[in-house]
């Protein structure tokens, strides 16, 4: 089990960092209480992140997959939606076909 966190293409290395962490920290928020879905499981066992870098349309189409996620806003940046994290899945196979083409976050 992983988590994804995508981070768009277009934010600063400064701001991308924050967005990352402020993405991590509000999934844990959101989902600490839910173990139905093997959350719980994945803090304890696993706690593995897989960080993208990823363009305007890479970032619609994972929101338009109709995951569960959480998604980042930068007050600096216009209130922008600029971060989103995908809550873990039991089985990797089970992400949409586009994750396997998303970058991994590189400066």
């Amino acid at each position: 089990m992983k988590m994804y966190i995508l981070i768009k293409d277009t934010v600063p290395l400064g701001h991308a960092i924050n967005c990352a962490a402020h993405a991590g920290a509000m999934a844990i928020l959101e989902w600490r209480e839910y173990n139905e879905d093997g959350f719980s499981d994945w803090i304890a066992k696993s706690f593995k992140k897989v960080t993208c870098k990823v363009t305007e349309a890479e970032f619609e189409a994972v929101k338009a997959c109709d995951l569960d996620c959480v998604i980042v806003t930068e007050s600096a940046l216009n209130n922008e939606q600029v971060a989103i994290a995908i809550k873990p899945l039991i089985n990797d196979d089970d992400y949409p076909q586009i994750f396997k083409y998303l970058k991994l976050y590189k400066e």
